[in-house]
């Protein structure tokens, strides 16, 4: 019989560290709001939950892989958003933290949720910060919980 390993979404228990871009403020404020209201209503204590800011997405990964390293939180939320403009700078910063999230996370074992919204235009980041496309400040957050249960759970 093969052993099923899930994760849950019940967070009583354990630190949850939020990373936030400054940059596109209207934006990730609205992200960072869904995270927390997600975290504490599924059991997380408001203060078991560390925010960190830092100037924009390019700077996250630094700050994230400290927390991450650490030992102390059971999971580390990255909320951003990058804008497309009239250059290809935003690609360059969108492939930068999402390859850099993801090694932190295989090097630490710790869960990185990834909520860097990389948007074409303002309006697809407001639909996805609680608009009709759903808040990736809130699905990232329920994916740290489940995250963190079931890393809690693997032998």
């Amino acid at each position: 019989m093969p052993h099923f390993y899930e994760g849950d979404r019940r967070g009583g228990e354990g630190r949850f560290a939020i990373v936030v871009s400054r940059y596109n403020q209207t934006i990730t404020s609205k992200l960072l709001s869904g995270a927390i209201e997600t975290l504490t209503s599924h059991g997380v204590a408001e203060d078991a939950i560390d925010v960190a800011w830092v100037p924009g997405a390019w700077e996250a990964p630094v700050v994230v892989q400290r927390m991450a390293r650490g030992g102390r939180y059971a999971a580390v939320v990255c909320l951003g958003a990058v804008i497309r403009g009239e250059t290809t700078h935003d690609q360059h910063i969108n492939q930068q933290v999402s390859q850099s999230l993801g090694r932190i996370a295989l090097e630490t074992e710790t869960p990185v949720a990834f909520g860097v919204l990389t948007c074409n235009t303002l309006e697809q980041a407001i639909h996805r910060a609680g608009g009709n496309q759903g808040h990736k400040g809130v699905e990232c957050a329920e994916a740290a919980l489940e995250m963190a249960s079931l890393m809690k759970k693997l032998p």
